[in-house]
């Protein structure tokens, strides 16, 4: 296929949709096409269990960002959503950064727009911003330092007790580190639609069925549900804290692809997925995420497409909260 129908089928599905030869199989292509090229493979905890146990490095969003700056690859394939692409371009400016489909978004970056988020900013001129990773390049190069919700209270907890912040774009990740530092951060009104979907009448309800079940959430999730929580942490602390507890049967509030890892990591332990408030749909799945298919992936990889483009003015202004960010949580 010439180069201009490459791009035409990028601009009209956001990935290659190309035949893929059936002599061998799928994986043991990829993994022929990454040796080939010097590709790595990173990919979220949120993604399909195939591919996440094809990927090189499997993470939350810190642990990925670390991976990312130190890879020695010529190309990074990212499995996750558009803004970790971007993250993973920003700190390696002259590599590939390839991701399988375009139209892996993520609800919560989108929640804030750059022109909108930079007026709000205006408001509060003595302010200093702090971000949630999970937002644009656009709204990293209007922050002072970047957060995961593995580090955020680290962070947060390292200006002094009377600095003005405002935290973006996620209201929730914001509300509970207001209230588990004693802060009053501004906060942006963005949020996760797949966090947001959990049903506390539900949730209730099913840890009264199951009392010996541990109510684990990320903090992601809104505040009703965070308050009946016995643990509330990122999804590496979610992992950990399932391998560590002696407790057998856990019922969990995030989404849904953190649980073959879990079952990975512990065989003998019941796992729950919490309650949505639709029952009708997969609500725990991050539909972006699960854009990320093996067909997608291999064609990525064979025709080093989509590509995550920034600009050089956007790189040097989006590295240095993120770099801030790397330091702060060493």
């Amino acid at each position: 296929m010439e180069p201009i129908q490459i791009k035409e089928m990028l601009d009209e599905k956001g990935y290659i949709d190309m035949p893929i030869s059936n002599e061998e199989d799928i994986v043991s292509q990829i993994e022929k096409l990454k040796k080939e090229k010097n590709a790595v493979i990173l990919g979220h905890f949120y993604i399909s269990p195939e591919l996440q146990d094809i990927s090189d490095f499997l993470g939350d969003s810190l642990a990925l960002a670390r991976k990312a700056q130190e890879t020695e690859a010529d190309i990074i394939v990212f499995l996750g959503v558009h803004f970790m692409g971007e993250t993973a371009k920003i700190l390696n400016p002259s590599k590939k950064v390839i991701i399988p489909d375009l139209n892996a978004g993520c609800s919560l970056a989108e929640s804030a727009p750059k022109d909108a988020f930079a007026a709000f900013k205006a408001k509060y001129p003595d302010h200093k911003v702090i971000s949630y990773i999970n937002c644009t390049a656009d709204i990293k190069t209007l922050t002072d330092v970047v957060v995961t919700s593995s580090n955020a209270r680290q962070i947060v907890d390292s200006f002094p007790e009377d600095a003005k912040l405002i935290f973006a774009p996620d209201k929730n990740l914001g509300n509970y580190m207001n209230s588990v530092t004693g802060r009053d951060m501004i906060l942006w009104d963005g949020a996760c639609m797949v966090h947001e979907k959990y049903s506390l009448e539900k949730i209730i309800k099913l840890m009264d069925e199951n009392k010996d079940a541990k109510f684990i959430a990320h903090p992601e999730c809104e505040q009703p549900v965070l308050l009946v929580a016995d643990f509330v942490g990122s999804t590496t602390a979610l992992l950990n804290y399932v391998k560590e507890s002696n407790n057998k049967k856990f019922i969990i509030a995030t989404e849904s692809g953190i649980l073959h890892q879990m079952s990975k990591e512990c065989p003998d332990k019941i796992l729950i997925p919490a309650p949505s408030i639709d029952s009708t749909c997969g609500c725990n799945d991050c539909t972006f995420m699960k854009l990320n298919t093996l067909p997608k992936l291999y064609n990525a990889l064979k025709y080093e497409l989509p590509e995550i483009i920034l600009s050089e003015e956007t790189i040097e202004q989006a590295k240095s909260p993120i770099l801030r960010m790397l330091e702060l949580s060493k």
